[in-house]
């Protein structure tokens, strides 16, 4: 029998603990990118709006998740001019 995921970073991860912080990482990623293109700036000036060399810059918008904690990503989305809140869903019933 095939086992269906509901992300894919419930395939590739460990534990639940790990999935949930890493799909909340790309979230943020996807969230902060979007806001960055929508800037229309050079990423130079977008690097120095969000606090960012202009390499950590490029680094997350190529999503490189991997490079970046979570407590970083909430800095860069609150520099972004985001304001964040936590939303805990109830699992899904099998």
């Amino acid at each position: 029998m095939d086992e269906t995921f509901d992300n894919v970073f419930d395939a590739l991860s460990d534990n639940a603990a790990e999935a949930a912080n890493l799909t909340a990482r790309a979230d943020l990623m996807i969230g902060i990118r979007q806001k960055v293109t929508s800037w229309d700036i050079p990423q130079e000036q977008a690097a120095v709006r969000l606090g960012l060399t202009r390499p950590r810059l490029n680094d997350l918008m190529r999503g490189k998740v991997d490079k970046f904690s979570l407590d970083a990503l909430v800095n860069i989305a609150t520099a972004a001019g985001f304001k964040l809140r936590i939303a805990l869903d109830e699992p899904h019933a099998a």
